[in-house]
């Protein structure tokens, strides 16, 4: 495949994804989060199956059969205020393929309150760099467990590259349900910052997407 063949399929891919949490926030913004969430696994699925920008190789595609992802959990919604908590750090995180990433934090988001009880505090970032966005990624307990996630950490929020919950009266939405695993989960060609400290969470997170290797 061409350089140019490559990018044009990447674009569309992030345009897909765009539209796809365009659709998810429709339908929670209605009263319906747990159907918006089954879009999104619909919706994933599709990608991973079919389009050419499926960080899946070939082969894996022909065998998939979805992504393995728990079933939602309300109590693991949230609406979130950004507290200044460490606002200002800058966090330089290396790559194998994009050099150094820049990010700023932006504050500190408490996940606590609501039928879960509340499982923590995150670092919410900002990428210091052209085109800028919200990044929100997490490990947990069940991180590189058996059964559990992606050892390296989820991404709840990206949205430089589509991925946002929205936000309603002035409050971040922070839905765990949507936690995913990054590409580099399954194509280590893929550059993927991962959590650092202030994004680690003890809990072990009963929801999102699960790791299995394709």
């Amino acid at each position: 495949m061409t350089l140019a063949a490559t990018a044009l399929n990447t674009a569309d891919w992030r345009r897909e994804v765009f539209a796809l949490y365009a659709e998810v926030r429709d339908a929670a913004a209605a009263g319906s989060p747990a159907l918006a969430h089954a879009h999104w696994r619909t919706g994933r699925d599709r990608l991973f199956a079919g389009h050419p920008a499926s960080p899946l190789s070939p082969a894996a595609r022909q065998a998939f059969a979805g992504l393995n992802i728990a079933p939602y959990d309300p109590a693991f919604r949230f609406e979130a205020d950004i507290d200044d908590d460490g606002a200002g750090q800058l966090m330089e995180v290396p790559t194998g393929t994009d050099g150094v990433v820049p990010f700023e934090r932006l504050g500190t988001v408490s996940l606590d309150g609501g039928a879960s009880g509340g499982v923590g505090r995150l670092a919410l970032w900002r990428l210091k760099s052209y085109g800028g966005g919200l990044f929100l990624p997490l490990r947990d307990g069940s991180s590189g467990v058996d059964g559990g996630s992606y050892g390296g950490g989820r991404y709840v929020l990206d949205t430089i590259k589509g991925a946002h919950h929205g936000e309603r009266g002035g409050r971040l939405i922070v839905d765990l349900n949507f936690a995913y695993n990054p590409s580099c989960a399954y194509d280590e060609e893929w550059a993927c910052p991962l959590p650092g400290p202030d994004n680690r969470l003890d809990v072990a997170l009963p929801v999102g997407e699960l790791y299995t290797a394709y």
